[in-house]
């Protein structure tokens, strides 16, 4: 198999033949068609916790990273319950001792994929993984969003931005994003209210629409306060923090309002992800595509933080 690794963040991806992983009873080998480039990705090899908590769980050997996949199976365990042929998508999990999505092939647990439809592209579907199944947790697990519920999106444009605004109008809640000039109509389009930070302070502006029952955080609390985001909530609203950072640990430790949201994608919680998407309640925007072997500069671009929707690799 091949994969995309480098051994540090200043040391390019690169591809690199690799031993295929041995396959366990519950195990299916996926044949990668479409891989999802997320922050986390180059956020692994930049050291840090993930890093670290990669050394200590995950495989050996070369780091290869990347979560999102979507793909054919090719093999499977004999306690697995999925066919060889299935089309799926599914997520990567290091704890696991699993490579990560940056290859030709994956192998993981058969729970970790769910089966695509065959109307259902390759390419869409891994934009889910990560960037849909973050906010379908902050809004049913969470922040229990019904009708009539009300959210706030900081950073809408991005992947799980934008996912973030169809799952809130999917599910029947008013739904506002902070985004720039360039990015309003595109806001407007998935969501109710576009709020234009280069127009004045979004948090301010933000106010009229509120208050609400989510304020999700697809950028970092460096630039939103997290005590303004609170200070917008109903008297059971949550503030879900899908970038968190060393300096928010406090908050999430003793305000009761705060948490995390860590999109770790399983069976569960894609299906009704990949109904969505048949059904057309999901459209994800693809601003490239990337050939695998140019994963460094998908990452370039990751890094720059102006990606509109999902960035992908094609082995």
């Amino acid at each position: 198999m091949k994969a995309a690794t480098s051994a540090a963040a200043d040391v390019p991806l690169a591809l690199l033949e690799m031993p295929p992983a041995a396959l366990g009873a519950r195990d299916v080998r996926v044949s990668v068609r479409a891989v999802g480039v997320n922050p986390v990705d180059w956020k692994m090899r930049a050291g840090g916790p993930l890093r670290l908590a990669h050394r200590f769980l995950g495989p050996g050997g070369p780091l290869v990273v990347g979560v999102d996949f979507a793909g054919v199976v090719t093999e499977a365990g004999p306690g697995a319950d999925l066919a060889v042929g299935a089309r799926v998508v599914g997520g990567t999990d290091f704890s696991r001792k699993q490579r990560g999505s940056y290859a030709d092939e994956v192998v993981v647990r058969d729970e970790q994929c769910a089966v695509l439809p065959a109307d259902v592209s390759f390419e869409r579907a891994a934009c889910l993984p990560v960037a849909a199944v973050t906010p379908w947790i902050s809004l049913t697990d969470h922040a229990h969003v019904v009708p009539g519920s009300r959210v706030l999106v900081l950073g809408a444009s991005g992947g799980v931005g934008l996912f973030a605004l169809s799952l809130s109008k999917m599910l029947g809640a008013f739904v506002a994003g902070v985004c720039s000039t360039r990015n309003v109509e595109v806001v407007e389009r998935f969501g109710d209210v576009a709020i234009d930070y280069t127009r004045g302070d979004a948090l301010t502006m933000a106010r009229a629409h509120g208050p609400y029952d989510l304020v999700l955080y697809a950028i970092g609390t460096d630039v939103y306060p997290l005590d303004r985001a609170i200070a917008l909530l109903t008297p059971s609203g949550t503030v879900d923090l899908a970038v968190p950072t060393p300096e928010d640990y406090l908050a999430i430790a003793f305000a009761r309002q705060v948490t995390t949201v860590l999109g770790r994608p399983n069976r569960a919680r894609l299906a009704p992800l990949v109904d969505a998407l048949a059904r057309g309640d999901l459209e994800p925007i693809i601003q490239a595509t990337y050939p695998l072997a140019d994963a460094e500069e998908a990452h370039r671009v990751s890094k720059a933080g102006k990606v509109v929707g999902k960035l992908l690799l094609v082995p």
